[in-house]
């Protein structure tokens, strides 16, 4: 089997750990691995496979030296506007985490189960992984635009605070631990206002138009991933006092007449999708038992008796794996089933 040389940027932070992971798990074919993270992570020891790496510092020169040939980044923007075209002309296909390349019309967009296809027109050499909130709500809408087609969607997500990586992480965890000690003295190293008990109706920063960031880029992906610019999309994203997975009510307006019982149906044979929707049971997705799962997770489907033709969903997932990780590394399989690495 061909294996590749395969640079993990950002080797030693929350989602790219979960990369090197997914890697492993999913036996890809790997013939050297070379892990990027930024000076002061540089020279640590990672382990991969029962083999000990060292950190490399991604700097210009490491990466020409380095002449790797699939690139899965997850350095943030600033990091992957600077050196996603470095790794590119050195010979790399980049497949980048962050929302620096997202929008750019020579950058693919690319949920595999969604839109494959662009994943082979990347004329600058990189591919974008979408945002964790949608990408898992593309992988239940394609199916059913492609059914029904989509008129209209509303988004309410409830986003898990690993979205906000580390500090996130952090702010939740001491939140909940001064609680449970009755102290309210603890630093905040993320988000504005405590999360522990809470729920921030902000992600990102606030956009002119009265939105923020993280619902405009809902709106902005969803148009380009389905190539459908004239959708009504609109969106609401709440953080939650959740470590791990997202959390989605789904509100969708169809062109065409259907029920329930025919989107279950549609759902089921998606790829990617996994039904779970038996309320009277109290049987729904949620996001502790969705963690660590790539699949995304579909339940409370339910007309929505104020339009025509309307349904109400509710969709879950593991943002650090689907919402992150396992995309990234679906597309990277994606290139190698056709041996389109460079």
């Amino acid at each position: 089997m061909k294996t590749y040389r395969v640079a993990v940027v950002g080797a030693t932070g929350m989602v790219g750990r979960k990369m090197l992971q997914v890697l492993a798990e999913r036996k890809f074919p790997v013939g050297e691995l070379l892990p990027f993270a930024s000076a002061k992570s540089a020279g640590k020891e990672i382990e991969w496979c029962g083999k000990k790496y060292t950190v490399i510092e991604t700097t210009e020169e490491n990466i020409k030296a380095a002449k790797a040939e699939i690139v899965i980044m997850s350095a943030g923007g600033a990091a992957s506007g600077k050196f996603s075209p470095v790794f590119a002309a050195a010979g790399g296909i980049v497949i980048d985490n962050s929302a620096f390349w997202r929008m750019d019309k020579d950058v693919p967009l690319v949920v595999p189960e969604v839109n494959p296809e662009d994943a082979f027109n990347h004329p600058k050499g990189i591919i974008a992984n979408p945002n964790c909130s949608t990408i898992q709500a593309m992988v239940a809408l394609k199916p059913l635009n492609d059914a029904f087609g989509i008129k209209r969607v509303i988004y309410t997500t409830f986003q898990a605070v690993s979205g906000a990586g580390v500090k996130g992480y952090d702010d939740l965890d001491n939140g909940m631990k001064a609680y449970a000690e009755g102290r309210s003295d603890y630093e905040l190293k993320k988000f504005p206002r405590p999360i522990a008990g809470n729920c921030l109706p902000e992600i990102d920063i606030l956009l002119d138009n009265g939105y923020y960031k993280e619902e405009q880029k809902m709106i902005d992906e969803t148009h380009k991933i389905l190539h459908a610019p004239d959708m009504k999309v609109t969106a609401t994203c709440v953080r939650v006092p959740v470590f791990y997975g997202h959390s989605e009510s789904v509100n969708i307006e169809f062109e065409k007449p259907t029920t329930p019982e025919a989107v279950r149906e549609v759902l089921a044979k998606a790829p990617g999708i996994v039904v779970v929707d038996d309320p009277a049971n109290h049987v729904y997705p949620t996001a502790l038992e969705c963690a660590d799962k790539d699949e995304v997770f579909v339940g409370r489907i339910r007309r929505d008796f104020t339009v025509d033709s309307g349904i109400n969903m509710w969709i879950v997932a593991d943002n650090i794996r689907k919402g992150a990780a396992t995309n990234a590394v679906q597309i990277a399989q994606l290139l190698i089933e056709r041996d389109c690495a460079r």
